[in-house]
C-alpha cells in the first residue's frame, strides 16, 4: 500500500521536538536527512551529531490527517512549525530494489565483487560473491575499492594476512581467493562475524578464514602477519598503531584506509617511525595509505 510523509526543512533546534512528538501522532517511522550537503565524518564517541539543516520525515499510513498533525504540532513550537511538505510515498518491493541495484563490480584486472544471485560476468575471473547483510562492506565505498584494488595488485601467494575490521569479510574472502594460505578476519563486532563466516561459506574459503575478535591476538602473533588491512576510520586506525605494527612481519606490507585526504598526515604520523609508506592513493575524497614495516 502506499504510505504519507511529512517532510519538514528543520534547523537543529526543532530535530528533537519532531522526532519526539511525530510517533505520538502516529508516525510510523521518522527518518533524519541531511538537507544541505553537511558532511559528518567521524564524530567523538558517544556523541550525536545533527546536521546544520536536516529534513525530518515522517512516515504514517494514507489513513491519517496531515493538516489535523500539522495542527497538533503547531503549540510545540513557539517560533512557528517548521517548513513542512506532504508526499506520497508509492510502496515497492525495497528488497528487490536494492538488489537490481547491487550489480557487478571490477577491481582491478582479475577481481569482481558479484552479488551472489547473479551469475558472474567474467566466470574465469577471481569472483567474491557477496550477500553484505547487517555488516559494512559491499565493495560500492571507495575505501574498500581502494582496498580491493590494491590486493588485486599484490602478489599474495602463500601470505598470511590479517584484515582488522573485517566487516562482511569482503576483503578476507577476495585475499582467499586472490592466494593467500590464511586470512584473520578480525572486528569487535559479533554481527559482523556472522556475516563474514556466511559470505565466506558462499566463496567455499570457510577453511581459510580465521573469524575472530581482536582478543585472539596474544604475544604468539607478534610479527607473524605477512599482509594487514585496515578499513576503519582515522581516528581508530591512529590509535590502533601499536597493535597493527607489533602484529606485522619485517617487511611486511600494512594497508589502511577509511582516511579522509586532510587526516592522511595524521594517520602517516602515527606509524611513520616503523612503516614506509608509498604515495597515498585517491579515490573521490577519501585516501588509501600502503607500506612496509622496516624497522
Amino acid at each position: 500500500m502506499p504510505w504519507l510523509q511529512i517532510i519538514f526543512e528543520a534547523s537543529t533546534e526543532q530535530i528533537t521536538q519532531l522526532e519526539d512528538a511525530l510517533p505520538e501522532l502516529g508516525a510510523v517511522a521518522v527518518t533524519l536527512e541531511d538537507n544541505a550537503d553537511q558532511p559528518l565524518y567521524e564524530p567523538p564517541l558517544g556523541t550525536r551529531p545533527l546536521w546544520q539543516n536536516t529534513r525530518v520525515i515522517g512516515l504514517f499510513e494514507t489513513s491519517a490527517d496531515m493538516d489535523l498533525v500539522r495542527e497538533l504540532l503547531k503549540p510545540q513550537f513557539k517560533d512557528g512549525l517548521p517548513p513542512s511538505r506532504v508526499e506520497i510515498l508509492e510502496d515497492q518491493n525495497w528488497e528487490q530494489a536494492w538488489i537490481e541495484r547491487f550489480q557487478p563490480m571490477p577491481m582491478g584486472k582479475r577481481l569482481w565483487i558479484c552479488p551472489s544471485w547473479r551469475e558472474p560476468p567474467e566466470p574465469e575471473a577471481v569472483n567474491v560473491l557477496l550477500d553484505p547483510g547487517l555488516a559494512f562492506g559491499t565493495g560500492t565505498h571507495p575505501t574498500t575499492a581502494l582496498c580491493l584494488k590494491w590486493l588485486d595488485a599484490a602478489g599474495l601467494e602463500g601470505k598470511v594476512l590479517i584484515d582488522y575490521g573485517c566487516g562482511s569479510g569482503i576483503l578476507a574472502i577476495a585475499a582467499c581467493l586472490l592466494g593467500c594460505e590464511k586470512v584473520w578476519a578480525v572486528d569487535n563486532d559479533p554481527q559482523a562475524l556472522i556475516a563474514c563466516k556466511d559470505n565466506a561459506e558462499k566463496n567455499a574459503v570457510a577453511d581459510k578464514i580465521h573469524i575472530a575478535s581482536p582478543e585472539v591476538f596474544t604475544r604468539d602473533f607478534i610479527g607473524k602477519a605477512d599482509i594487514i588491512t585496515a578499513n576503519i576510520l582515522a581516528g581508530p586506525l591512529q590509535q590502533l598503531a601499536p597493535t597493527l605494527t607489533r602484529l606485522l612481519s619485517l617487511q611486511g606490507h600494512l594497508v589502511l584506509s577509511g582516511i579522509l585526504h586532510a587526516q592522511q598526515n595524521a594517520v602517516k604520523q602515527a606509524y611513520e617511525t616503523q612503516i614506509s609508506f608509498q604515495p597515498s592513493t585517491q579515490c573521490e575524497e577519501w585516501i588509501r595509505l600502503d607500506g612496509q614495516r622496516f624497522k
